[in-house]
């Protein structure tokens, strides 16, 4: 025969059970969602507080090395010097891993077409805002080949553009193929910058570039035009200040790869009095810290200082 005193004590503390495990359970959905939080600060931690970086000099390596003075959250972090290359295939490499990783990086850049990347924010704004890829000539170059110097003046493309040659170049496209086939894809444009100059027959000119996947882009793309215009073009890759002096001094003729007001602000100051400032050739570039999307942080302050 069924016991009601019994059976209500049984239900009693069965409904008690169920209330203290559903307590329980609150709590783990609380930890649950502090532990996210932890996992997004343990990033540091996972890449045992280093940024990949590029070449040293570079002036993202020096906004890098003020956001590690100026950022609590990167206190005792370290930046590895490296090159834009080796940067990029350790991005690369993580991701094919599915690992953190953070990088110094950049756009226009064909890694922001291949894989899903973020920029961390920058509250305090050490990277600045937007910024211009300009194009600069040795002083007299206007006199002494004023259709090259049309030509340069008039250059002026988009970050989309600068992407596509960039992704064919890095899906295993020669540099001048690559270029090559932009310029035959975009007559119109190129007919833009070639307004107003006449061909010539042999004469050289040099350019200096930086070996940045953006620049061997632009530069090369310019260099299939003036050839089509009856240019010998030499192609020299130097590091940034030397590009800049190449140009200052004459031993270079011009070059595509100025990226101000942050970039190559500390070069402009040294030798932009001794050089034919021609203006941007691209506008909306960027600068910053860059990690893959699935990163749990949006912020550099959402990151922590080393232990």
């Amino acid at each position: 025969m069924f016991n009601f005193k019994k059976g209500l004590t049984g239900l009693a503390l069965f409904l008690s059970l169920t209330l203290i495990l559903a307590a329980c359970g609150g709590n783990n959905s609380g930890d649950s969602s502090e532990g996210s939080g932890e996992s997004g600060s343990s990033v540091g931690e996972e890449v045992d507080y280093e940024i990949v970086g590029i070449e040293p000099g570079a002036g993202i390596m020096k906004a890098t090395t003020s956001a590690i003075e100026e950022y609590d959250s990167l206190k005792g972090w370290e930046l590895i010097e490296s090159s834009s290359a080796a940067m990029a295939a350790e991005l690369g490499k993580a991701i094919e891993d599915e690992e953190p990783v953070i990088v110094t990086g950049w756009t226009p850049h064909w890694m922001f077409a291949k894989y899903d990347l973020k920029y961390l924010e920058d509250p305090k704004g050490l990277y600045g805002e937007e910024e211009n890829i300009e194009t600069f000539a040795r002083q007299g170059l206007k006199e002494d080949q004023s259709s090259a110097h049309t030509i340069l003046d008039q250059f002026n493309w988009t970050p989309e553009d600068m992407s596509a040659v960039m992704v064919e170049i890095q899906e295993g496209a020669k540099p001048e193929e690559a270029a090559k086939n932009w310029v035959n894809e975009h007559t119109d444009m190129v007919e833009e910058w070639t307004n107003g100059a006449d061909e010539v027959d042999g004469e050289e000119i040099s350019l200096a570039y930086v070996a940045w996947d953006s620049e061997i882009a632009s530069t090369n793309v310019v260099a299939q035009v003036l050839k089509s215009m009856g240019y010998n073009v030499e192609l020299t890759q130097l590091d940034a200040a030397s590009m800049f002096i190449a140009v200052s001094e004459g031993d270079a003729d011009a070059m595509v790869a100025g990226w101000l007001p942050i970039t190559h602000a500390d070069l402009l100051d040294e030798y932009g009095d001794t050089m034919d400032r021609l203006g941007p050739n691209l506008e909306g570039a960027k600068t910053g810290l860059v990690v893959p999307s699935y990163v749990e942080a949006d912020s550099i302050e959402d990151l922590k200082p080393a232990e």
